[in-house]
């Protein structure tokens, strides 16, 4: 932390600058205070002439959203953004995002400080991070935003700040001619090999990130700088200093073949099966780093708000308040602060590692500037006078890497998302984070227009058998090594994360300085968000240039780069052919069918049902509203059917509703009501009727209870005694009704559950004699539940008179105990951790499957021969209903434990569809094979509300909608 500069600004909305956080590649952190509230938060904000690059600018507001959706756990909620309204016209739009302030310190500075971590807490770190993977990587997206800055240290866990690759760039550079050149701070074999990044990549990026925080160095740093990309591609990692009990897991994450890595889920459980808060409690940071995060908040508080005017005279006369414990840096140190030796340091300022502005820059670490390209990006011939160059066709040179122990530690919190096309349609990007948003369907763009096709060459020294190069080696052009080193461009702001690895000695192309190419690219999609029109004045396009940088700030990049100008498609500048369509990524959700948000303006779904495969229909406490299941179209809605229970076919023509006080008919096609009957007059014998909760249908039947409260006259008193008070009694019931021909079918009396007195039942089984339901433990009354001893039990009802048959118990199944029954007389519950088969009439026991430890069953999902399972430890499955043989089990990869997911089948009964508060998980129903996995991570609005609601999933047909409060997306299955 340091004080402001000359050139900082002082305000960002309703926050004041206090002091310099950090900064990185592409923005610049503040600690900044509202002043009304007294609230502090750490402001990014993007560079002034990065952000003045449009398509720079549409990506940093992107990915501030994904941020936004991404929020909770160790993901640091925004509190604000900057308002381009509130931008006088002329400037420049502010680009800038205000999180809560954590104290913390980013994993490099930490390293300076303390050392390698200690096993516990690389545990912690780990899982942290693979839990926020696991999350991004259900909805088959690539995180592309781990480095050692992007990770933060809090007392409490760690924190990560930057969702996608400019977050992690090792620099960033604005270019004349409105140019952008952005350098990734990472290489995976894949990429060298030039293969597509998938999931896998991030785990390898986890593993470097590991094996840096255990060691304090990269494992793949021993042996000439210039044959970095070949050790990475070839060489197995250097793991010896890794403690004995991770280094496995880290070498699993550093496999060379993706298909060998673990997933983020298995990486989370292994190091921390509690979950990395869990394992953080108590304290996890080694004293010298605790010491230095409670120093940080101490200055971050002792900081002070100056006053408006005092504040406003500072900035015009270059003077910037100073932070605790540094000096103010004078007006001609805007760009580069002063030694450290130069600056006095009041107590408790933390240091940073001497030498740490000043060492020299190797000579063999500054590439030479890449050829020249024409715009159809064939090479440009050497003596053409008649051809000059453009500005903007030029890459940059490599900017130079400090070593790892003279670089100041930069954190660059650009997360990665989703553009905002700007037109109501999504923008996605498709093959960094990829995240589906509420809204109508992502336009099928034409994938060379929304992606960047960067050509993957390599030039550093290979053996004859390494991958070959895309083009032909020029014979009479010798590989050729800087003979000088270059200047490096004035103010050209090459920021960067700390450097755990070496600097990068690097050969030109093969044919020398002016050769065709210099080292391997990477493919970075960019959002599909339409561009600006171009202004007719300019000379150029705005372009951005993307190269690479190997793991960490090795610069292997320069040579060939691909340039995306404003509504210009995207094009390779070495004369290569557009690239074909990206595959889907393993495990990735087929894009949905439609996609259809309940609007804001109104209360968030109730309940969600499928009338006759052709309409869903929603309640809310405001209405019932029906969504076409061909075209996710709202058709009508009616605020008759507020606060109503899951709607019912009533026939093939109407849309049956129980609302608290009537049932309803509706017409499917407008929603108006063509029946009603209130329960006062269907009921009339019962004044005060309140139905509960509907416990089961079956074609035109239900089954509910109601109750109502009667007064109960005292008995007549004996000669010579007062007269007793008269007592108010609740008497509930059980009843069946013919939802066709709308009548009353019977009801019976049961006794009255918890206050208000309507019990909670449940069918859990119905056969042609009888129906078997259970009473929901929440409903007992005190009484009921001393009774019960800690033991359920389930009632049958005859299905014709509604009389009360019998009521058992089934082994040790618990009141709460999840249960399920079939038509042949067989009923499931869970018993302790296992799942138990009982004869449903007698309570004999017929088989058990065996849980997991810690965990117990959820309900089962009756489909045929088989019972599908589902366990709190995320486990799904499906054992032989006859035998209970174990036919598959299968994780769904979500880290921890939780509610079990609960399980629906496709219309085929082909697909298995697991949901929980977390993700969708889609299985193959006969053996288990994981198709694909879902995550909606909210509302597509920046300032919208974060969504924690669970999934519900309902099937019908090939189709499946899954929503999340208030998104349905509809997705194809088999």
């Amino acid at each position: 932390m340091e004080a402001l500069r000359q050139d900082d600004p002082r305000r960002f909305g309703r926050f004041t600058a206090l002091a310099r956080f950090d900064e990185g590649a592409s923005a610049v952190r503040y600690v900044a205070r509202d002043i009304a509230s007294g609230e502090t938060a750490l402001i990014t904000a993007a560079r002034p002439e990065l952000a003045a690059v449009p398509v720079f600018s549409r990506r940093f507001q992107a990915e501030a959203r994904t941020a936004e959706r991404l929020a909770g756990g160790w993901v640091t909620p925004p509190l604000d953004t900057g308002d381009p309204a509130e931008t006088p016209a002329g400037e420049t739009e502010p680009l800038w995002t205000a999180a809560g302030y954590v104290p913390a310190l980013p994993l490099a500075e930490a390293i300076g400080i303390a050392g390698p971590l200690p096993e516990r807490a690389l545990r912690i770190l780990g899982a942290g991070i693979a839990e926020i993977l696991s999350r991004v990587h259900a909805a088959g997206s690539v995180l592309q935003g781990l480095a050692p800055g992007t990770v933060l240290l809090a007392a409490d866990g760690p924190r990560l700040t930057a969702f996608g690759p400019l977050g992690a760039a090792a620099s960033a550079e604005a270019r004349p001619g409105g140019q952008l050149s952005v350098r990734l701070g990472y290489l995976t074999p894949e990429q060298i090999e030039g293969k597509e990044v998938s999931a896998a990549s991030d785990l390898f990026v986890l593993g470097l990130l590991l094996a840096y925080a255990a060691t304090g160095t990269t494992p793949f740093t021993e042996g000439p700088a210039e044959e970095a990309t070949r050790r990475i591609a070839e060489d197995e990692p250097e793991l010896d200093a890794v403690p004995e009990e991770l280094r496995e897991l880290i070498a699993n994450c550093l496999a060379k073949d993706p298909d060998q890595r673990p997933t983020a889920g298995t990486v989370a459980a292994e190091l921390a099966l509690e979950g990395a808060a869990g394992l953080a409690r108590g304290g996890w940071l080694p004293e010298p780093l605790a010491a230095a995060v409670a120093d940080q908040e101490a200055r971050v508080l002792a900081l002070e708000v100056p006053e408006e005017g005092a504040a406003a005279a500072e900035h015009e006369q270059g003077v910037a308040p100073a932070a605790p414990g540094d000096a103010g840096t004078k007006p001609d140190q805007a760009d580069a602060a002063a030694p450290e030796d130069a600056r006095p340091e009041a107590p408790r300022t933390l240091r940073e590692p001497e030498g740490a502005r000043t060492a020299p820059e190797p000579e063999d670490a500054r590439p030479e500037d890449a050829p020249p390209v024409t715009a159809s990006g064939a090479p440009k011939a050497a003596e053409s006078p008649a051809a000059p160059e453009p500005e903007d066709a030029r890459p940059l040179p490599a900017p130079p890497v400090d070593a790892p122990a003279l670089q100041k530690p930069a954190d660059a919190p650009a997360p990665s998302g989703n553009a905002d096309t700007g037109n109501g349609d999504i923008g996605e990007d498709r093959g960094t984070t990829r995240f589906l948003n509420t809204g109508p369907r992502p336009p099928q763009n034409d994938r060379p227009t929304t992606q960047l096709a960067l050509p993957h060459e390599l030039t550093a020294p290979r053996a004859p058998d390494a991958l070959p190069a895309p083009h032909p080696v020029q014979p009479a052009a010798p590989l050729a090594l800087p003979a000088a080193p270059v200047t490096p461009q004035p103010h050209s702001h090459t920021h960067g994360g700390p450097a755990p690895y070496p600097a990068a000695a690097l050969p030109a192309g093969p044919a020398g300085p002016a050769g065709p190419g210099q080292g391997p690219m990477v493919s970075l999609p960019l959002p599909p968000a339409p561009a600006p029109a171009p202004d007719p004045a300019a000379s150029r396009r705005t372009l951005l240039t993307i190269a690479a940088a190997a793991v960490g700030g090795l610069i292997v990049g320069g040579g060939s780069v691909a340039a995306l100008g404003s509504g210009d498609t995207a094009r390779a500048t070495d004369d290569k052919p557009a690239p074909k369509p990206r595959r889907t990524l393993p495990g990735q959700a087929p894009e949905p069918r439609w996609i259809y948000a309940h609007p804001a303006s109104e209360s968030s779904p109730l309940t969600t049902a499928l009338w006759q495969d052709k309409l869903l229909v929603v309640t809310s406490e405001s209405q019932a509203s029906a969504v076409d299941l061909r075209t996710g179209k709202r058709l009508w809605q009616r605020a008759d059917g507020a606060k109503g229970q899951v709607a019912l076919a009533a026939g093939a023509d109407l849309v049956f509703v129980a609302s608290p006080t009537e049932f309803l008919w509706l017409s499917p096609k407008d929603g108006k009501v063509v029946h009603r009957v209130r329960y006062t007059e269907a009921f009339d014998d019962l004044p005060g009727l309140t139905v509960g909760r509907l416990a089961g249908s079956s074609g035109p039947v239900i089954w509910f209870t109601g109750s109502h409260t009667v007064t109960v006259k005292a008995p007549k008193p004996k000669k010579g005694k007062k007269k007793g008070k008269d007592k108010e009694v609740v008497e509930a019931y059980f009843f069946a009704y013919d939802i066709v021909q709308r009548k009353e079918l019977w009801r019976t009396p049961v006794p009255a559950g918890r206050a208000p007195g309507t019990p909670a039942y449940r069918v859990v089984a119905e056969r042609s004699a009888d129906v078997l339901v259970r009473q929901d433990a929440v409903s007992l009354t005190a009484a009921e539940v001393k009774k019960a001893k800690g033991k359920g039990s389930v009632r049958s009802f005859d299905q014709k008179t509604g009389k009360l048959l019998w009521t058992r118990q089934y082994g040790a199944a618990s009141l709460e105990a999840a249960t399920s029954g079939d038509e042949d007389g067989s009923l499931y519950a869970a018993v302790g951790q296992d799942l138990q088969a009982f004869e449903a009439d007698t309570a004999k026991p017929l088989w058990r499957v065996e849980g997991s430890d810690g965990s117990w069953f959820g309900t089962p999902l009756i489909a045929g021969p088989l019972i599908h399972t589902t366990e709190r430890s995320r486990l799904v499955g499906a054992v032989e209903r006859e035998s209970g043989r174990l036919v598959w089990r299968r994780s769904t990869e979500v880290p921890g434990t939780g509610p079990a997911p609960s399980l629906t089948l496709s219309g085929s009964e082909k697909t298995l569809i697991a949901a929980d508060a977390i993700q969708v998980t889609v299985f193959s129903a006969a053996d288990g094979e994981r198709l694909w996995k879902f995550q909606d991570i909210g509302s597509a609005d920046p300032k919208g509300e974060t969504v924690s609601a669970s999934y519900r999933t309902l099937a019908f047909g090939e189709t499946v909608v899954v929503q999340r409060d208030r998104s349905f997306y509809a997705f194809p299955v088999a």
